[in-house]
């Protein structure tokens, strides 16, 4: 080290903010802490204000995920409502309020759809991961197998835990996705335009509690929704508001290889060609939607292009490597522990993009013009094609969670390391 190094001011980190902006993980509303309303901790048959009451706001989001409508609910109260000696602050987080009979409630509501918020909203980032993709690309299959995959290996490969946000949440996976697929071997059913799904939140909480818990919310718009404007105009915000983007493309979706994959897996081509949207008409849709309102028409989330079906692409490989080669590591498992390999990132990114620009080149130009942070990434969610939509094998995931891994290294909660 040179002398003048010896002397070099080291990089000021910049101050925390007191608070942050909460996005609400249910209907993906941005706002400031102090927005928030409460739930009452109690009713009072004497009090119109506290007497148990239909929550309409509550109501109109259930029915619009086909939920049953909930009654008798505790009272609305806002904070504006309730003189300012009376709000309760925690890290400079309005938390909880005392109500007139001096009844102290914490139960923190969004604004806009009175779901309730987790007890870290405002104190740390929110931080949404969205899965997006056309149809028939397999979303619903990929997140159950990367939920399945950052709970039973991954969390602990970070020494964290991954865990669902509340019991009802942890049961609708449990018994909807998870052992569907994983203890019958059932492919699941693809997601309907018209049964909007409720969102799966789960949080990726490390043991150092020197680092903020990562909510993760999984909203699985359904995939012929991302090619129509007004479905999509419902769910562009959750979109807009997501800290990382895991975007799917399924090879039978590029024109180019889709008649070699099917001819090799013994399918005749035909109908089946109709079925896939093309990638790019997923993106110029996201971009009139809202990456056009970004300045310089582009947007810096990092987004993970996730090419599925990896196993496919078996079909496709030769020692010449004109499109995969032989002994890709794209068919192997990798294990990432502690940090993101970056050596090994590397490989498969370029080994990925150069693939999607042989056989995609418009899709890849159009990435190139309205993303400025993305990485390419090849998983199986199942590890083996399905016969009749069911597992011949143990379902066996191929490096799922290396792009989840990927947007915690991007928003700096582990680092990346070279091999040595």
């Amino acid at each position: 080290m040179g002398i003048f190094n010896m002397f070099k001011k080291k990089p000021i980190a910049e101050p925390k903010p007191l608070f942050y902006d909460i996005v609400c993980p249910y209907c993906f509303s941005k706002f400031a802490p102090d927005d928030v309303v409460f739930r009452a901790a109690h009713s009072r048959d004497d009090d119109e204000d506290y007497a148990l009451q239909e929550d309409e706001v509550l109501n109109r989001y259930r029915e619009r995920f086909g939920l049953d409508s909930v009654y008798d609910m505790e009272a609305i109260l806002r904070p504006g409502d309730i003189p300012v000696e009376r709000h309760i602050y925690s890290d400079h987080v309005l938390v909880g309020l005392n109500d007139r009979y001096g009844v102290v409630t914490r139960h923190r509501l969004c604004p806009k759809c009175h779901n309730e918020l987790p007890v870290t909203s405002g104190k740390v980032p929110s931080n949404i991961i969205s899965i997006i993709g056309a149809s028939q690309v397999g979303k619903s299959v990929y997140m159950t197998s990367l939920i399945h995959t950052l709970q039973h290996s991954t969390a602990d490969h970070f020494n964290a835990a991954c865990m669902p946000l509340n019991a009802e949440i942890s049961r609708k996976f449990r018994t909807m996705y998870e052992e569907p697929l994983f203890e019958r071997g059932d492919l699941l059913a693809s997601t309907q335009k018209e049964k909007m799904q409720e969102p799966f939140i789960f949080q990726f909480v490390f043991k150092d509690e020197s680092k903020p818990p990562l909510t993760l919310v999984f909203f699985d718009v359904a995939g012929e929704g991302m090619v129509d404007e007004d479905y999509l105009g419902l769910h562009g915000q959750h979109i807009k508001n997501s800290a990382g983007i895991l975007f799917m493309v399924d090879p039978l979706q590029i024109r180019s290889i889709r008649d070699k994959i099917r001819i090799q897996m013994g399918d005749e081509p035909g109908e089946w060609v109709s079925q896939y949207d093309e990638p790019r008409d997923v993106v110029l849709t996201l971009f009139g939607d809202f990456i056009a309102y970004e300045d310089k028409g582009k947007t810096d989330i990092p987004t993970a292009v996730v090419l599925t079906k990896s196993d496919m692409l078996h079909s496709l490989k030769d020692e010449e490597g004109e499109y995969i080669k032989s002994n890709s590591n794209v068919f192997h498992n990798m294990v990432h522990r502690k940090a993101l390999n970056l050596t090994e990132f590397e490989n498969i990114d370029g080994e990925i993009r150069r693939f999607i620009e042989k056989v995609d080149r418009p899709f890849k130009g159009t990435m190139d013009v309205y993303f400025s942070n993305t990485a390419y990434f090849a998983v199986s969610a199942l590890g083996s094609n399905p016969v009749n939509q069911k597992m011949q094998s143990v379902v066996s995931p191929i490096r799922v969670d290396e792009p989840f891994i990927w947007l915690m290294y991007k928003l700096n909660y582990i680092e990346g390391r070279e091999d040595a």
